[in-house]
């Protein structure tokens, strides 16, 4: 299990279409919202699709 809270940066399985896979964590709760750290894009996951998705976390 990763360990994440709000303001953390995680690096997630799959590239985004900019190129990096890099995030922010913006919103935790049933679901986490995540930004793009290159381009400022939002993206929201249910927490079971996040938690299968996360590689790992860069910055807590």
């Amino acid at each position: 299990m990763h360990d994440y809270k709000l303001g953390s940066i995680v690096m997630m399985k799959k590239d985004h279409p900019c190129g990096t896979n890099e995030f922010a964590i913006v919103r935790i709760g049933a679901d986490i919202k995540i930004k793009c750290v290159k381009c400022g894009r939002c993206i929201m996951l249910s927490r079971i699709d996040f938690n299968k998705k996360i590689k790992k976390v860069i910055k807590l």
